[in-house]
Protein backbone atom coordinates (compact mmCIF):
# COMPACT_ATOMS: atom_id res chain seq x y z
CA UNK A 1 0.00 0.00 0.00
CA UNK A 2 2.44 2.38 0.88
CA UNK A 3 4.91 1.72 -2.14
CA UNK A 4 2.08 3.03 -4.17
CA UNK A 5 1.96 6.28 -2.57
CA UNK A 6 5.90 6.55 -1.73
CA UNK A 7 7.63 5.24 -4.64
CA UNK A 8 6.25 7.54 -7.24
CA UNK A 9 6.80 10.51 -4.67
CA UNK A 10 10.26 10.12 -4.30
CA UNK A 11 10.61 9.75 -8.05
CA UNK A 12 9.41 12.93 -8.35
CA UNK A 13 11.40 14.84 -5.99
CA UNK A 14 14.25 12.62 -6.45
CA UNK A 15 15.84 15.11 -9.34
CA UNK A 16 15.78 18.27 -6.83
CA UNK A 17 17.08 16.08 -4.21
CA UNK A 18 20.05 15.42 -6.08
CA UNK A 19 19.95 18.97 -7.44
CA UNK A 20 20.01 20.63 -4.14
CA UNK A 21 21.49 17.38 -2.35
CA UNK A 22 24.67 19.22 0.11
CA UNK A 23 21.42 21.64 0.86
CA UNK A 24 19.04 18.65 1.76
CA UNK A 25 21.29 16.61 3.27
CA UNK A 26 22.35 19.89 5.84
CA UNK A 27 18.78 19.84 6.66
CA UNK A 28 17.59 16.67 7.02
CA UNK A 29 20.83 15.95 9.02
CA UNK A 30 20.27 18.94 11.56
CA UNK A 31 17.17 18.21 11.82
CA UNK A 32 18.16 14.36 12.95
CA UNK A 33 20.30 15.82 15.61
CA UNK A 34 17.44 17.61 17.77
CA UNK A 35 14.38 16.44 19.02
CA UNK A 36 12.51 15.38 15.90
CA UNK A 37 12.61 11.59 15.03
CA UNK A 38 14.08 11.73 11.90
CA UNK A 39 17.57 9.76 10.62
CA UNK A 40 19.80 11.04 8.20
CA UNK A 41 21.76 8.04 7.06
CA UNK A 42 19.17 6.76 4.89
CA UNK A 43 19.73 9.89 2.69
CA UNK A 44 23.16 9.88 2.94
CA UNK A 45 23.16 6.67 1.88
CA UNK A 46 21.04 7.00 -1.11
CA UNK A 47 23.46 10.18 -2.22
CA UNK A 48 26.17 8.09 -1.76
CA UNK A 49 24.65 5.24 -4.29
CA UNK A 50 24.00 8.12 -6.61
CA UNK A 51 27.51 9.21 -6.60
CA UNK A 52 27.90 12.44 -5.18
CA UNK A 53 31.28 13.23 -3.78
CA UNK A 54 31.87 11.43 -0.49
CA UNK A 55 34.24 14.38 0.62
CA UNK A 56 31.46 16.98 0.70
CA UNK A 57 28.85 14.62 1.70
CA UNK A 58 30.84 13.46 4.64
CA UNK A 59 31.71 17.24 5.43
CA UNK A 60 27.96 18.65 5.36
CA UNK A 61 26.24 15.54 7.60
CA UNK A 62 28.65 16.10 10.18
CA UNK A 63 28.21 19.75 10.21
CA UNK A 64 24.47 19.63 10.12
CA UNK A 65 24.12 16.86 12.45
CA UNK A 66 26.89 18.83 14.99
CA UNK A 67 24.63 21.84 14.57
CA UNK A 68 21.62 20.12 15.56
CA UNK A 69 23.70 18.83 18.83
CA UNK A 70 24.72 22.07 19.87
CA UNK A 71 21.10 23.58 19.27
CA UNK A 72 20.27 20.61 22.16
CA UNK A 73 23.11 21.87 23.94
CA UNK A 74 21.65 25.33 24.03
CA UNK A 75 18.26 24.42 24.60
CA UNK A 76 20.29 22.29 27.92
CA UNK A 77 21.73 25.77 28.52
CA UNK A 78 18.36 27.27 28.70
CA UNK A 79 15.96 25.08 30.18
CA UNK A 80 18.22 24.87 33.40
CA UNK A 81 17.93 28.51 33.94
CA UNK A 82 14.22 28.23 33.53
CA UNK A 83 13.66 24.90 35.23
CA UNK A 84 15.92 25.62 38.66
CA UNK A 85 13.52 29.14 38.92
CA UNK A 86 10.19 26.67 38.96
CA UNK A 87 11.56 23.98 40.71
CA UNK A 88 12.93 25.39 43.59
CA UNK A 89 13.73 23.06 46.44
CA UNK A 90 12.22 20.49 44.20
CA UNK A 91 14.27 17.74 42.67
CA UNK A 92 13.77 16.00 39.32
CA UNK A 93 14.89 12.21 39.70
CA UNK A 94 14.84 12.09 35.79
CA UNK A 95 17.26 15.10 35.83
CA UNK A 96 19.36 13.92 38.16
CA UNK A 97 19.52 10.72 36.86
CA UNK A 98 20.83 11.93 33.44
CA UNK A 99 23.46 13.91 35.30
CA UNK A 100 24.59 11.34 37.16
CA UNK A 101 24.78 8.72 34.16
CA UNK A 102 26.81 11.81 32.49
CA UNK A 103 29.08 12.48 35.28
CA UNK A 104 29.75 8.94 35.78
CA UNK A 105 31.22 8.23 32.02
CA UNK A 106 32.45 11.57 32.10
CA UNK A 107 32.56 14.05 28.75
CA UNK A 108 33.80 11.11 26.82
CA UNK A 109 30.51 10.04 26.45
CA UNK A 110 29.94 12.94 23.89
CA UNK A 111 31.70 10.85 21.73
CA UNK A 112 28.62 8.62 21.68
CA UNK A 113 25.83 11.98 20.73
CA UNK A 114 24.76 10.28 17.36
CA UNK A 115 23.51 7.00 18.85
CA UNK A 116 20.15 6.77 18.30
CA UNK A 117 17.42 7.73 21.45
CA UNK A 118 20.90 8.20 23.94
CA UNK A 119 22.52 11.18 22.06
CA UNK A 120 19.94 14.00 22.05
CA UNK A 121 19.56 13.38 25.69
CA UNK A 122 23.58 13.51 26.21
CA UNK A 123 23.47 17.08 24.14
CA UNK A 124 20.72 18.23 26.75
CA UNK A 125 22.13 17.37 29.67
CA UNK A 126 25.63 18.17 28.49
CA UNK A 127 24.03 22.09 27.98
CA UNK A 128 22.69 21.92 31.53
CA UNK A 129 25.45 20.64 33.43
CA UNK A 130 27.71 23.63 31.93
CA UNK A 131 30.01 21.66 29.70
CA UNK A 132 31.80 23.94 27.53
CA UNK A 133 30.86 24.68 23.83
CA UNK A 134 34.03 24.17 22.84
CA UNK A 135 35.16 20.63 24.02
CA UNK A 136 31.23 20.10 23.13
CA UNK A 137 31.20 20.65 19.89
CA UNK A 138 34.98 19.18 19.34
CA UNK A 139 33.23 15.63 20.54
CA UNK A 140 30.51 15.76 19.03
CA UNK A 141 32.06 16.05 15.73
CA UNK A 142 34.20 13.95 16.22
CA UNK A 143 31.64 10.98 16.84
CA UNK A 144 29.17 12.28 14.59
CA UNK A 145 32.08 12.58 11.61
CA UNK A 146 33.40 9.14 12.38
CA UNK A 147 29.96 7.73 12.41
CA UNK A 148 29.05 9.07 8.26
CA UNK A 149 32.46 8.07 7.41
CA UNK A 150 31.48 4.28 8.81
CA UNK A 151 27.97 4.63 7.27
CA UNK A 152 29.82 5.45 3.76
CA UNK A 153 32.69 2.87 4.25
CA UNK A 154 30.47 0.08 4.82
CA UNK A 155 27.48 1.60 2.00
CA UNK A 156 31.20 1.08 -0.03
CA UNK A 157 31.73 -2.60 1.77
CA UNK A 158 28.32 -3.60 0.54
CA UNK A 159 28.49 -1.96 -2.99
CA UNK A 160 31.64 -3.95 -3.98
CA UNK A 161 30.55 -6.94 -2.73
Amino acid sequence: MFDSILIPYFQSVWPLVLEYHLLVLFLVSFAAATILPLGSEWLFIALVAAGQSAAGLLLVATVGNTLGGITLWCMGRGMMSWYAGRTAGHEDRGLRRAEQWFQRYGVWSLLLSWVPIVGDPLCLVAGSLGIRLRLFSMLVATGKGMRYLSVWYLTQYVASS
